[in-house]
């Protein structure tokens, strides 16, 4: 147990840059607490005090704001950031290495006794205010953008975004995000067209340039193939010399 106690304290460094000192993530983390709460509650329940069990995870909400059912299955290195509003439902399984930010909701869409809950993989990262509902499964190292709505299954490495959520193209999406570093505009959190039409005229946008770009490292390439030198460094730009006017008209 105080391995795992360990593991969360670290996993805590390696998700937050904001985390100074082993004090203060054990004396001003939400996340943490929570996570101490259901370790006890976890082990209450599976030796059937079920009423303390539900009591002990209830304190833990009072003082944390996240509430985890006693009967959830949590992995190992679990980390909740900010915390607030974080609801895990009964027969949800968390997976190893999983990150949930603020407002995220594993929970059922039935009043059906059995599985109702999510089950997550290892690595997935849920944005702040996504919701998984329903007995599905959420696939290793897959991100969830914020305020996602997933009431599907979603393949291992995908990224579901929007309402209701669905897999966006990541090549594309990668491809957005490098020409928006590149202009000085990193857009972040920006996951496909999220159904805002000022994030799809800037994503139209980006489509366009990154189209633009594909296109002219094409021509580059083929201009270099024919022997005509088009790399930044490599072209000479004095108009005054003739030789070089001449080589390139050759």
């Amino acid at each position: 147990m105080l391995d795992g106690i360990r593991e969360d304290i670290r996993c805590v460094f390696d998700r937050d840059p904001a985390a100074r000192t082993t004090w203060e993530v054990i004396t001003c983390y939400p996340g943490f607490h929570a996570r101490l709460f259901h370790r006890l509650s976890h082990r209450l329940w599976g030796w059937n005090f079920k009423w303390l069990a539900r009591f002990v995870s209830h304190i833990a909400r009072w003082l944390t704001g996240i509430e985890i059912h006693p009967g959830a299955i949590i992995g190992r290195r679990f980390f909740i950031d900010h915390g607030m509003g974080v609801v895990i439902g009964e027969t949800a399984e968390v997976g190893d290495d999983v990150t949930l930010y603020h407002g995220v909701t594993l929970g059922g869409t039935t009043w059906n006794k059995g599985k109702r809950h999510p089950t997550l993989g290892n690595g997935v990262v849920a944005g702040a205010g996504a919701k998984m509902l329903g007995p599905i499964h959420i696939g290793d190292n897959v991100k969830v953008g914020s305020n996602a709505v997933v009431v599907r299954n979603v393949p291992a490495g995908a990224t579901a975004v929007g309402i209701p959520a669905r897999i966006i193209d990541n090549g594309r999406d990668e491809a957005r995000a490098r020409i928006a570093e590149k202009i000085g505009f990193p857009a972040y959190g920006m996951s496909g067209d999220l159904g805002d039409p000022m994030t799809k005229a800037v994503h139209s946008l980006l489509d366009h340039v990154v189209t633009i770009d594909q296109r002219i490292e094409e021509l580059m390439r083929k201009l270099e193939q024919a022997g005509i030198p088009c790399r930044e460094g490599d072209v000479k730009t004095d108009a005054f010399d003739p030789t070089y006017v001449n080589r390139i008209v050759d």
